[in-house]
């Protein structure tokens, strides 16, 4: 999986042990999929996942990861990692965007991915094969990065992996689930609850001003393959200015928010959320126990971890100057788990984990 801020990894236990505990669910719905580990994890476990997210890299990692099957792409996805892997490099549109304006990638990883790239667009795979392909790709350049994680800036110096070479490896695709073949989507968060139907939906939604596509443009570049204008130090797409998520608006959030699950078409809800995001714990929890006319059941449960590597590191002008301290180095992470009941009124319960 690719460098994510906001990736679940540390959560999954919890999450899996949420949904293992709904009794005869099959169908999971991911709203905000992100880069499917989540999806990924119940797709293993089992479950039939229908998998969401309105940025074109995050709905590649979901059709690879979530709705392509090992018995349908893994024998063609084989044979092209031999065949790309053998490719010289060709410099073109993302050598010279994000190695040569920008330092995010060393030029002769750039180079070969211009040229994996190319000839990716240009067999006109299967959706599925060429999702998994761009996977591939998408990753391999994560593993050569020069970055602390994040695509809003890159390193002043190389990064010492920027210099190892770039190789594309087969993803981990999974067999199809007992339940039914996957899906996965590129839709608005609201689009996608009108459309989908499940036993539990997981809804792990932005929480702050940051957006992902900012974050992680370099990939959503490197998968429309639109070799769009760019500005900036980072070399961030226009349309990062443009295509603003209502979730990272902090007056639009919570109103955004209570839609989402209310399109929900699942009677469980499992939530993750921040303390870093835009609303407290409480308001969540009275959000969730309006659900059903009042008929919501909800357990809290409390982790605390690390911030991502760049808290850790500390903030830096576009010089490499030290220009402030981070406020604090860890953070909790909530998960609601909010079930409808025939009971008239809701219950709010509280689940610490160590």
């Amino acid at each position: 999986m690719i460098k994510y801020i906001g990736s679940k990894r540390t959560l999954l236990p919890v999450i899996l042990d949420a949904v293992r505990a709904v009794p005869d669910a099959s169908t999971v719905i991911d709203l905000f999929s992100g880069t499917s580990r989540v999806g990924h994890a119940l797709k293993a476990a089992g479950y039939r996942v229908l998998a969401n997210d309105h940025n074109a890299y995050a709905a590649a990692l979901a059709r690879c990861y979530v709705e392509a099957d090992a018995e349908d792409v893994l024998a063609d996805a084989t044979r092209l990692v031999h065949e790309l892997n053998a490719l010289p490099g060709r410099a073109g549109y993302f050598t010279d965007t994000f190695c040569v304006k920008s330092r995010f990638v060393h030029p002769r990883n750039g180079e070969r991915i211009d040229a994996i790239r190319e000839a990716i667009a240009a067999k006109s795979l299967p959706p599925e094969l060429e999702a998994v392909m761009l996977v591939s790709l998408m990753e391999a350049a994560d593993r050569v990065d020069s970055t602390t994680g994040l695509q809003m800036a890159y390193l002043k110096d190389w990064a010492p992996r920027a210099h190892n070479s770039l190789e594309l490896r087969v993803p981990a695709v999974l067999p199809r689930s007992p339940h039914g073949k996957g899906r996965a989507t590129c839709l608005d968060a609201l689009d996608a609850a009108a459309l989908f139907e499940a036993d539990i939906a997981y809804i792990d939604p932005p929480y702050n001003q940051h957006s992902y596509l900012g974050n992680y443009h370099v990939w959503e570049s490197l998968v429309r393959w639109d070799k769009p204008a760019i500005y900036g130090i980072a070399c961030k797409r226009v349309d990062v200015r443009e295509r603003q998520s209502i979730f990272n608006s902090r007056p639009r959030f919570a109103e955004s928010l209570r839609a989402v699950f209310a399109a929900v078409s699942a009677p469980v809800i499992i939530l993750s959320f921040s303390n870093e995001g835009f609303i407290a714990r409480k308001e969540i929890e009275a959000m969730l126990a309006e659900l059903w006319r009042g008929r919501a059941t909800i357990t809290t449960i409390e982790n605390d971890f690390k911030r991502y590597v760049g808290a850790q590191i500390g903030i830096y002008n576009p010089r490499g100057e030290k220009v402030g301290k981070v406020s604090h180095l860890r953070n909790k992470e909530f998960v609601y788990v909010v079930r409808r009941e025939p009971a008239a009124a809701s219950q709010v319960g509280v689940l610490p984990l160590a």
